[in-house]
């Protein structure tokens, strides 16, 4: 009985651990979209008029804005996993 009692709690932590872990990574997939296509494409018309860097807020999302956000991502999902992992007693 003990034994059916951990592996079914066991199956709950891998469950929510890969649950939390498909969230984290549809967000930053979200950001990243947002940044990179959405204010670099798509809004760059509306960010025309604000000035960053002697150039339009558009043109500094595509050429740097986007890729500093991925650099900034990169990083929070780095931090992120390795709390999960340390939440769920997978780390390494």
């Amino acid at each position: 009985m003990a034994e059916q009692s951990t592996q079914a709690r066991a199956a709950e932590d891998g469950a929510g651990y890969w649950k939390a872990n498909l969230r984290l990574i549809i967000i930053s997939l979200i950001i990243w979209a947002l940044v990179s296509f959405g204010f670099g494409i798509l809004l760059r018309p509306m960010l025309a008029g604000i000035a960053v860097g002697g150039t339009d807020l558009g043109f500094w999302f595509a050429q740097q804005g986007s890729i500093l956000v991925f650099l900034a991502l990169i990083f929070f999902y780095a931090w992120r996993m390795n709390k999960l992992d340390r939440q769920y007693g997978v780390e390494e």
